[in-house]
């Protein structure tokens, strides 16, 4: 597995459990059938900005895209990674990604905050971009490949 499909499956099991502990998060990884160790986790944390936030009585480890407002130069490597082809039809942009990594990129766009962009919609290794009409689609567009480029 390839970082960029290492972390967009981290972000994953983020979002589905309450991870307290970077061992834990190596555990879930290897049930998987990632072989990582604790060190190659604590970077891919390090990389996808992720911070500790209070869940009851513990901790857990949640993404920061709130706190972080400015694009992280591993965020963006990631997307540059994982972007196979842009295509776009009318409204609509569809980005393919590699296999497990469309929900990573997926967020990067979101914290691009732009207006043009209504939502996205991420599967295993698509991205469904909505825009909000045809007129900017081409704005959006050329900020997906400069990003890329």
């Amino acid at each position: 597995m390839k970082r960029a499909q290492r972390q967009s499956k981290i972000l994953d099991l983020i979002t589905k459990y309450d991870v307290e502990t970077q061992e834990e998060l190596a555990a879930f990884l290897r049930d998987i059938g990632e072989n990582v160790t604790q060190a190659t986790v604590s970077r891919d944390i390090k990389e996808l900005g992720l911070i500790k936030v209070a869940s009851g009585n513990k901790y857990r480890y949640s993404y920061a895209e709130k706190h972080e407002p400015k694009l992280s130069v591993k965020m963006v490597n990631l997307f540059k990674e994982s972007v196979v082809t842009i295509a776009s039809s009318q409204n609509l942009i569809v980005i393919k990604t590699l296999a497990g990594t469309a929900s990573a990129a997926a967020s990067l766009i979101d914290k691009l905050g732009m207006i043009e962009i209504l939502g996205t919609v991420a599967g295993d290794d698509t991205i469904l971009v909505v825009i909000n009409g045809e007129d900017n689609v081409s704005k959006v567009l050329d900020k997906f490949n400069q990003i890329t480029k």
